[in-house]
């Protein structure tokens, strides 16, 4: 496409560019920026004040800067005169470290730098619900095993296949879509891609998913675990690496263990090292953990791990290994921030390569039947507060991710933390009132 914003501007119809960069706690930030003004974006980016949004920035610092990378330009399907360009986040000259891309391209070129290539792919569930958030927006949704219900889902197809349609005309390769195992929940599967072009798709996902929804009437959520009783919204993630090239997978070999290579082993390692420190990031609201340590739900299953385990092609470990080549790590959720998600799966990835780290024991056990009987697996925290504190007390993963990056989110995710621990709910009446 070229790196001339102008041109891409001028041979494609756009009157605008959004500029958008997502900041600590995924939330996504964007000037709207007319085509005539571009160039000059182009080369010393849109100004923000840092402070206004979720990074750990004063109101005195100078402006930062949101330098637009060419390469992620991705013109609306919806409103072909808007394109979206992820952006870098400069300040004085500097990277912002604490930037969530910026951490992400950090690691990306420390991989590339060990001759690895990382592959991804993410499986992004959502809710289509009512305006107000308050119910599922489909009244007839209300089977007790919802999982691809034909029916349910042909009552969303014009929002299903309009989404379908916007990726397919990117060239995304998107291969199938279905109703979920919660009642008003969807799935939309599209192919695997380079860690940096995965998190940048799955932060335009999010964005094109709700902007849909809207124009049809509803709201889209990826709140982990919006309704008590139904099944929460996973962020799976499929993780392959491969050699410099990026043209042999060096995860795969067919002479090993579920054909996952020496590597790929210890890849998987680190992951499980770091599991219990990594899940802040992965599952980084205080709801998220109301999905990984969920009752059974309606549906029978919860679908998401409470347990460090590993398997082969089974559903109830937290990490799965359902073919050569490639694993399935089940433990995000859909609060992960798109660009931090990959970043901590290629940081504790790569600690596990450098240690080479053992993965331990593989179950093939049902979790979800006889967990109780596995003996020396760590149990994932209980709730955000834990799994920070595990974070915090892990010194090579912060490391990996950057010291002023793991500063900044660790102070506001406390912060966010005591804010929640501050608030006086309902449950706290009902049962202590008369106490």
């Amino acid at each position: 496409m070229g790196n001339d914003l102008a041109a891409f501007a001028k041979g494609n119809g756009v009157k605008y560019f959004m500029i958008s960069y997502t900041d600590l706690f995924g939330g996504q930030r964007a000037k709207l920026v007319p085509a005539q003004a571009i160039a000059d974006m182009q080369k010393d980016g849109a100004g923000f004040a840092g402070f206004a949004t979720w990074l750990d920035l004063t109101p005195a610092h100078p402006d930062m800067l949101a330098v637009p990378d060419p390469d992620s330009v991705i013109q609306l399907p919806w409103k072909p005169e808007v394109a979206w360009i992820a952006a870098n986040c400069m300040m004085d000259e500097k990277s912002v470290e604490q930037a969530p891309r910026n951490t992400l391209r950090r690691l990306i070129d420390e991989a590339a730098g060990d001759g690895m290539h990382v592959k991804t792919g993410v499986e992004a569930e959502f809710f289509l619900i009512s305006p107000d958030g308050k119910t599922i927006s489909d009244e007839y949704d209300t089977a007790s095993k919802p999982c691809y219900d034909q029916q349910a889902v042909m009552r969303r197809y014009d929002v299903i296949t309009e989404i379908c349609d916007h990726m397919l005309a990117l060239g995304w390769g998107p291969y199938q879509n279905d109703h979920e195992d919660a009642n008003g929940q969807f799935e939309m599967n599209w192919a695997f891609d380079d860690a940096l072009a995965t998190a940048d798709k799955h932060s335009f996902f999010k964005f094109m998913v709700k902007s849909v929804a809207e124009r049809h009437g509803l709201r889209a959520t990826f709140m982990p675990k919006p309704f008590a009783g139904l099944t929460g919204n996973g962020c799976h993630a499929h993780i392959s690496v491969w050699d410099k090239d990026g043209k042999t997978n060096v995860f795969a070999d067919n002479a090993m263990e579920l054909g996952l290579s020496a590597k790929g082993k210890n890849f998987l390692g680190g992951i499980m090292k770091h599991a219990s420190a990594l899940a802040a990031i992965t599952n980084p609201t205080v709801n998220s953990y109301k999905r990984i340590n969920a009752p059974r739900t309606i549906s029978g299953a919860t679908w998401a791990p409470n347990s460090v385990t590993w398997t082969g092609n089974n559903r109830t470990h937290m990490v799965r290994v359902p073919g050569p080549g490639r694993f399935e790590l089940r433990l995000p959720d859909g609060a992960a921030n798109p660009y931090l998600l990959q970043a901590v799966i290629i940081a504790a990835g790569l600690d596990g390569i450098r240690s080479k780290a053992d993965p331990g024991r593989r179950y093939d056990i049902d979790m979800y039947q006889f967990g109780h009987t596995v003996e020396g697996a760590p149990k994932l925290p209980l709730n955000l507060l834990d799994a920070l504190r595990e974070f915090d007390n892990d010194k090579s993963l912060k490391a990996a991710l950057g010291e002023e990056f793991s500063s900044a989110y660790l102070k506001l995710k406390h912060q966010e933390w005591n804010s929640y621990a501050s608030h006086f709910t309902q449950w706290e009446r009902d049962h202590t009132l008369d106490i």
